[in-house]
C-alpha cells in the first residue's frame, strides 16, 4: 500500500530552521517567531506557539539563510491546515502563493 508521504508530487526538505511570520487576519497584523519544520516546491510546515490559526490566514514568511552561497527566502503563503501539539502551539501548512 502508498503511504501519504509517497503520493507526493514535491519533495519535502526537511528544514527545522526559525522563521519570522507576519500574520493578516480579518482582525490585524502581527508578527512572531515559528520554526519551519519543512518546505517543499508548493508549501511549508510551521510549528508556532498558538492554540490554531483560521484556514485560510495569509501569512508572510521570512527564513533567513545561514549560509552566503544561498539566499534567505521571503514568502507569501495562505494556510491550508492546522493541527494542535498541545493547548499552546499547532503545526500549521501553508501553501505557497508568490516567493519574493
Amino acid at each position: 500500500m502508498i503511504g501519504y508521504d509517497d503520493k507526493r508530487n514535491f519533495f519535502r526538505m526537511m528544514v527545522n530552521s526559525v522563521c519570522e511570520l507576519k500574520m493578516v487576519d480579518d482582525e490585524s497584523t502581527r508578527s512572531l517567531q515559528a520554526v519551519c519544520k519543512d518546505i517543499s516546491a508548493t508549501g511549508m510546515s510551521l510549528e508556532l506557539e498558538e492554540s490554531s490559526v483560521e484556514m485560510g490566514t495569509m501569512i508572510n514568511v521570512y527564513i533567513e539563510s545561514t549560509n552566503s552561497q544561498i539566499p534567505s527566502l521571503t514568502a507569501d503563503t495562505r494556510v491550508v491546515r492546522c493541527d494542535a501539539i498541545d493547548d499552546n502551539s499547532c503545526i500549521v501548512g501553508v501553501e505557497i502563493l508568490e516567493m519574493k
